[in-house]
């Protein structure tokens, strides 16, 4: 199958890629407040659901979704196995056609309703990418146990001390990209795991595109198991100072 062409029109459509892991039952509600949100706004828009081989019927969950919603606005791009977030956003950006590309949780992590805010500020200075902060103006961080909230904030702390990229919050996944920014971007990231969202802000600054940030509450996944780790944490570590010589 072709690839789905760009839209042309003139106006602006937002493509969400959404990768999926065992989020049966977290799909249909961040799907339906995708829909609520944009809809409120007269927005145009599209969710690409990049599912790695969930064994729950995350892929059943999706095409009901499509039923329900039409595929001009949820298209199912499944993958044989579970092969990296990176990997993910490219593999779901062969199918995109809006020209501003949303990336963002499927754990309802990420609350759709600030989707607005990005596209708001966005529109305000052109910037090239906005991304969520938990750590600046009144964002926050809720469900998470004292440990948790001591390592992300020493892993920004870290970065930001180590890499100066001037944002806030560089572990987060909340996003809004222009679309040719992100495929730039993304094309020039090496790292896979944990590191990966910390890499793409810190290579879009390297490349001297423009970044602002909008004060989000992220709230601890609904459904499902946490993936941060005591080997993702080391990777982390050595991700930032990797970069430290490369960028």
């Amino acid at each position: 199958m072709a690839p789905r062409q760009p839209t042309k029109s003139g106006k602006d459509k937002y493509t969400i890629i959404l990768p999926t892991y065992n989020e049966r039952k977290n799909l249909p509600i961040v799907t339906w407040l995708l829909e609520k949100t944009f809809t409120k706004h007269k927005l145009d828009w599209e969710l690409i659901i990049v599912d790695d081989a969930s064994p729950d019927g995350t892929q059943v969950v999706a095409k009901q979704l499509i039923s329900i919603y039409g595929a001009d606005r949820i298209v199912l791009k499944p993958r044989a196995g579970k092969l990296g977030l990176g990997t993910a956003y490219v593999h779901g950006l062969q199918f995109a056609t809006g020209n501003f590309v949303i990336i963002m949780d499927a754990d309802f992590s990420h609350h759709p309703k600030f989707i607005a805010d990005f596209i708001a500020l966005q529109k305000t200075k052109d910037y090239d990418i906005v991304t969520g902060t938990r750590y600046a103006g009144n964002g926050g961080v809720y469900g998470w146990d004292f440990k948790r909230k001591l390592v992300s904030r020493g892993a920004n702390l870290l970065a930001s001390v180590v890499l100066r990229p001037n944002v806030s919050d560089l572990t987060g996944s909340f996003r809004l990209y222009k679309r040719k920014v992100l495929e730039t971007v993304i094309s020039q990231t090496e790292s896979k795991g944990y590191t990966f969202q910390m890499e793409m802000m810190v290579r879009a600054r390297g490349l001297g595109y423009s970044v602002a940030e909008v004060p989000i509450s992220f709230v601890d996944r609904i459904y499902g198991d946490s993936k941060l780790g005591g080997d993702e944490i080391v990777e982390y570590a050595k991700g930032v100072f990797n970069l430290w010589l490369k960028v």
